[in-house]
């Protein structure tokens, strides 16, 4: 065994102030979730401050989530070699240079620049987390740490709408990219205090092969994922251009090329890394982990909740904008009342899941989510006020936080300490994927839904209106994403159109609800698959098998 493996459960930040050492984790934790959700609600200020196009836009939104996911994998098994502290600490230094630079950004060019740089500092810190926390934290207090880091992780994605909308009220929407820069130095000086060095085993150099394929190849799909509703999923609906190459409307989309040359690409890693690893080569995801039943199942079952888990935050601000003319605060507030029933359960976790057991907490935490979707279908409405959502909210966000801090336990229950960032970054990117193609998935059923709702509805209820004319009116609704019917509303002459059009977005918000619905019940089934929770000596529960220590000096 190599002598420069060294973990925190021997070190300072285990024996004397633990507590302190998550407190850093999650600081920095926080700032990625934020920079994540927080950005959606400041669109509107953004084009009107910068003068951007729609372009600058898509751009600006999906550049983060492309080069996060992209370049998890490398950064985590990267992690195990050079330390997993001075990783995070490096990640943390680049989120807080670039996080600077969006908040200075006179570009549309500048700031799509800036987002990319937050992500490279977020695919450093995110998998990295999850490794200082599998190595660090043991027993009960392992159990706490991953439910508190859920809570946050879940309660930021939530309660970045509503510091986003009044930042925008408040002030400008460049302090949503500054108020990360002294939590950034906080988490910074913490984690340089409090938290222990620790690596892998491998000590050898880093599988480039690896790296490329991964990189490009996870990019590519998940580009192609994010650009289809915009795009075309085969044909192009708009003209796109890419240096050189120019596609207008009526060819074949970029998308699907990107994405079939991106799953090659995929295919070709995980061959190579089959081949490598029996020849005794360096790598960069080790597949015999996947046979570790917890490891494997976990996997699968967090890729699939991952499909349907965001669904409601993605459609429902969306909606409530359009159909009930929220403010971007207003909105915030709303999805932020998700984000109480994340932070009560993450800090509950810990002990429900003494009584009960990890894997029963996910699946209980899947059934809460599964009931709060159904609740969303049940009663959003356009006549009634969205605020009723509120119910069915807080259990979503119980349930969201009970598998999402304990899902992340059991996954890397039985990993070794030694190759945790190789196995947490792996977690993190089918989640990351997992989310997005939920979204691009749920985002295409909900505008198609809204289309084919809107055109029957003016069919039934406006036969005056020639089919032209229905054709454009559904066309705008749509493109706006919603936004149209504020003004079609605001119109004596369109009121009764905008009334179809709310009737037809609430119907679209219930088809996709049922098909997010439809993604966390197969989550469910699948969880069947992990082994069950068995006592430990002190009469809780644990995981199904011994944990193999991981080699530590």
């Amino acid at each position: 065994m190599s002598a420069a493996t060294t973990t925190s459960t021997e070190g300072p930040a285990q024996e004397k102030k633990p507590w302190w050492a998550l407190i850093a984790i999650l600081l920095g934790v926080s700032l990625i979730v934020l920079e994540g959700s927080i950005v959606n609600v400041l669109i509107p200020t953004i084009v009107q401050d910068l003068s951007i196009n729609r372009t600058d836009v898509l751009w600006i939104t999906s550049i983060y989530s492309l080069i996060f996911a992209a370049l998890l994998i490398t950064f985590g098994v990267l992690s195990d070699r050079i330390g997993r502290k001075r990783m995070f600490m490096m990640g943390t230094v680049v989120f807080i240079v670039f996080n600077t630079l969006a908040g200075a950004s006179t570009s549309a060019n500048m700031l799509i620049l800036a987002r990319a740089g937050e992500a490279v500092g977020g695919a450093m810190m995110l998998p990295t987390s999850m490794a200082i926390i599998n190595v660090n934290f043991k027993g009960p207090m392992r159990a706490a740490a991953f439910g508190l880091w859920g809570a946050v992780f879940g309660g930021m994605a939530a309660f970045g709408p509503l510091l986003g909308g009044w930042l925008a009220e408040v002030a400008s929407w460049r302090w949503a990219f500054y108020i990360n820069i002294p939590l950034g130095i906080a988490s910074l000086i913490l984690v340089k205090i409090f938290i222990t060095e620790s690596k892998g085993v491998d000590r050898r150099g880093l599988d480039w092969s690896g790296v490329l394929l991964s990189s490009l190849g996870l990019g590519l799909v998940v580009f192609g994922l994010i650009e289809g509703q915009s795009v075309g999923w085969w044909t192009s609906i708009t003209t796109w251009n890419l240096g050189p190459f120019a596609v207008v409307p009526g060819d074949l989309s970029p998308v699907p090329v990107t994405i079939a040359v991106g799953v090659i690409m995929l295919v070709t890693f995980i061959a190579l890394q089959q081949i490598r690893g029996k020849a005794g080569k360096p790598i960069l995801i080790d597949l015999s982990l996947f046979r570790i039943r917890r490891y494997g199942y976990g996997n699968l079952v967090a890729t699939l909740v991952s499909l349907g888990e965001f669904g409601v935050l993605f459609a429902i601000p969306l909606w409530v904008q359009s159909v009930h003319g929220f403010s971007a605060l207003e909105t915030g507030a709303l999805v932020a009342v998700l984000g109480l029933g994340v932070v009560a359960a993450g800090g509950a976790a810990r002990h429900v899941s003494a009584l009960i057991g990890s894997t029963r907490l996910v699946r209980w935490g899947m059934v809460l989510e599964i009931i709060g979707i159904a609740g969303v279908g049940i009663l959003v409405s356009a006549d009634n006020s969205p605020w009723w959502l509120a119910i069915p909210f807080v259990i979503y966000g119980i349930g969201l936080g009970f598998d999402t801090a304990q899902l992340t336990n059991v996954i890397l229950e039985d990993v070794p300490g030694a190759k945790s960032g190789g196995a947490s970054s792996v977690t993190s990117t089918l989640r990351q994927v997992g989310g997005t193609l939920g979204s691009a998935v749920l985002g295409t059923i909900l505008f198609v839904s809204l289309g084919a709702s809107l055109a029957t509805n003016l069919e039934n209820n406006q036969p005056q209106i020639s089919v032209a004319d229905r054709t454009s009116i559904v066309d705008t609704v749509v493109d706006s994403s919603g936004e149209a019917i504020i003004e079609l509303a605001a119109k004596p002459d369109t009121a009764q159109v905008a009334q179809d059009a709310k009737d037809a977005y609430t119907a679209a918000v219930r088809v996709m609800a049922g098909v997010a619905g439809g993604a966390m019940v197969l989550g469910l089934i699948a969880s069947f698959g992990l082994p069950p929770d068995q006592r430990s000596r002190s009469g809780g529960r644990r995981g199904g098998r011994r944990k193999t220590p991981s080699p530590s000096t």
